[in-house]
């Protein structure tokens, strides 16, 4: 089985574009326990765009399932941002997914080059793991430096999915998706365990999971975007369908 977390970044950009309470971070949370997710995910960033400060705190102190966080561990604060090593401080995740993104992008787009960062990432997931998180590293899949990521005392890795996503239902899509195997194999022989996310949806999440090994997919954008018509807790069960047959 997989496991499910929720991303809920959109449910706060929903909110945020009004400029009220609604919709609720909270109440959409707990729908999401309801209905059979197995952990909650947001992605602070400085410019809090979506989900802020106060959201993470809150969650904190409510969720009974994993929490994660996930962004760049080298954001500095920013007025009511805190920067992101401080919330992880103050709220102690279950798991950090550390990811190289910057505000100038609308997403985050690609993985760690690790051997360029490691200095300065070493010290900060050896921290993460004395607050008792687990540590993940956001990664294409170029498994090159997979050792040197479990060298550095990380946890797992997330498998960027975005060019699966892209490839689905293309010619390209067989040759694409056995990189990934690939990937996870390298991965798995490195010691590290594995999560997935990036364009996962309803559509092409039943291909990539069977990759063997993938033990978390966070999924927020399509999932939300699905809630629309279906109804959020609908959606959840319908993405948990999947994850619980893989």
């Amino acid at each position: 089985m997989t496991a499910l977390s929720v991303n809920l970044n959109k449910v706060a950009l929903l909110r945020n574009a009004r400029g009220g309470p609604r919709p609720d971070v909270l109440a959409a949370a707990q729908t999401c326990i309801d209905a059979g997710a197995d952990g909650i995910t947001v992605h602070p960033r400085s410019d809090m765009r979506h989900i802020r400060p106060a959201d993470v705190r809150a969650l904190a102190g409510m969720l009974p399932v994993e929490f994660n966080i996930e962004g760049n561990p080298f954001a500095a604060p920013a007025g009511d941002y805190p920067g992101f090593m401080a919330l992880v401080r103050e709220t102690r995740p279950a798991q950090v997914t550390l990811v190289p993104d910057n505000d100038t992008q609308l997403t985050s787009d690609h993985g760690w080059p690790v051997a360029q960062h490691a200095t300065a990432l070493a010290p900060v997931i050896e921290e993460c793991r004395t607050l008792g998180c687990r540590v993940s590293l956001f990664m294409d899949p170029v498994p090159d430096e997979y050792r040197l990521v479990r060298e550095l005392g990380a946890d797992r890795i997330e498998l960027h999915t975005g060019r699966f996503a892209s490839a689905f239902g293309s010619p390209r899509q067989a040759a694409v998706l056995e990189r990934y195997r690939h990937a996870a194999e390298e991965a798995r022989g490195s010691g590290l365990g594995l999560n997935a996310g990036h364009d996962l949806n309803l559509d092409n999440l039943a291909t990539f999971l069977t990759i063997d090994g993938i033990e978390e997919v966070s999924i927020g954008h399509a999932l939300i975007a699905d809630a629309l018509w279906l109804g959020l807790d609908e959606t959840v069960r319908r993405y948990g369908a999947i994850t619980a047959a893989a």
